[in-house]
């Protein structure tokens, strides 16, 4: 019999909050982690806001020698999956063995590493590139310290699917589970790419907003005035087990983990098709996966980055899929709040999504002041509202065309 998987576990660092707890707070309550960037110096740059965690230290959580060797990414991926761990009720400093798995991704991973040595080696030469540079920059390595502090010797993937990857990553681990490949499984992503090269290359596609002005007011999916996303950083991490696994040793479950889908627009490097056909076929890919029809759906969580493209054409697909249960759906983008994180997106909104179910709580999508004329959707306008989740959907959509759409519910469904 194919082993049912069930979320126990939830670890996130966000723009939102340093725990999954306090984020998942800020998010249900509609307060914004948008700003103005601190980190780095953008007097005069045409966007000037961003989704950084803010107060996160490192030394909080690491010695100064190992901090200093730790690309940022890798540093807020370590953080929440022993968050997630912890929250799961599993030992962190105790080897988890050889039937526990790691699957998280980034989609930039290393890249202000790279950035930083090649300026380094132009101006001072081979001989100042660390011996870190490498392991700094590979993307797996945020797998790789995760498996190694945590003793985790069972199956690792990395996966790289741009906006999509963290739920790549809770897909494919997911099916390592029911296929028996291990008991338990973190996975999600994590991405630092607010940095100057990283911002300067999003800004010069257009895709950002450029409310400077009115940082919390900037991520605004779903409404007529949105102008671009609202690049953030971050990592969320969910603890994955067999239901069997979880139940043996008493865990507390949060949602299940019910079907994955996953397709290519095959269209555009960036711009999704009209329609979104392909979202649309990933959403029924989900739902077949999961043995359900659109009617079983309560809520989706949606990719809406607040560009205009983006947020229109998720709208069709949700239309073309659910036809009349669409309005009665409601669907909310939580980057709204945290911005976008990129190839951490996905796994904070499994964060979210899990959390929702467990406390039957329909997250706001703030910013919502004025939808279009041809919205008749339900998209959580504002407030949060009290709400039983048997079904949900969590979308995310990746540069490349790649789609990625997961189905979760509730345990006692």
């Amino acid at each position: 019999m194919t082993p049912r998987v069930v979320i126990t576990g939830l670890g996130a660092v966000a723009p939102t909050g340093l725990t999954a707890a306090e984020a998942w707070a800020a998010t249900r309550d509609g307060r914004s982690g948008i700003g103005p960037i601190a980190g780095f110096d953008v007097a005069g740059w045409p966007v000037q806001i961003g989704g950084e965690v803010r107060g996160f230290d490192p030394l909080a959580h690491f010695d100064r020698k190992e901090a200093r060797r730790l690309e940022r990414f890798a540093q807020l991926a370590m953080v929440a999956a022993a968050g997630a761990l912890s929250d799961a009720g599993l030992p962190t400093d105790q080897p988890l063995g050889e039937r526990a798995g790691v699957y998280v991704g980034s989609g930039i991973g290393g890249t202000p590493s790279i950035a930083q040595h090649a300026l380094l080696m132009r101006d001072e030469g081979h001989k100042r590139v660390s011996p870190f540079f490498i392991p700094m920059t590979l993307t797996n390595l945020a797998a790789g310290h995760i498996a190694e502090r945590h003793g985790c010797k069972g199956p690792s993937l990395c996966v790289s699917t741009a906006c999509a990857t963290g739920n790549h990553s809770i897909g494919e681990a997911w099916r390592a589970l029911r296929a028996g490949d291990a008991d338990l499984i973190l996975a999600g992503g994590a991405e630092a790419s607010l940095f100057d090269l990283g911002l300067a290359g999003f800004m010069a596609m257009r895709a950002l907003s450029k409310r400077n002005d009115a940082p919390t007011a900037a991520s605004r999916p779903f409404d007529a005035d949105r102008d671009g996303f609202v690049m953030s950083e971050g990592a969320g991490i969910v603890v994955l087990e067999t239901l069997d696994h979880a139940r043996a040793r008493g865990a507390r479950i949060y949602a299940e983990v019910l079907g994955y889908g996953l397709t290519n627009d095959a269209h555009h490097i960036t711009a999704p098709p009209p329609g979104h056909e392909g979202a649309a076929r990933c959403m029924r890919m989900a739902l077949r996966s999961a043995g359900l029809d659109a009617h079983h759906v309560d809520y989706i969580n949606a990719h809406g980055t607040s560009t205009p493209a983006n947020d229109r054409e998720e709208l069709a697909a949700i239309r073309g899929v659910f036809g009349e249960h669409a309005r009665r759906l409601a669907i909310s983008s939580t980057k709204s709040t945290n911005g976008h994180l990129l190839g951490a997106a996905g796994g904070l909104e499994a964060v979210f999504c899990a959390r929702a179910i467990h406390d039957g709580v329909l997250p706001p999508t703030i910013n919502l002041d004025t939808p279009e004329p041809d919205n008749d959707l339900d998209c959580v306008a504002h407030v949060a509202r009290p709400a039983p989740i048997g079904v949900a959907l969590s979308n995310a959509f990746g540069f490349g065309g790649t789609n990625a759409v997961l189905a979760f519910g509730h345990p006692d469904r």
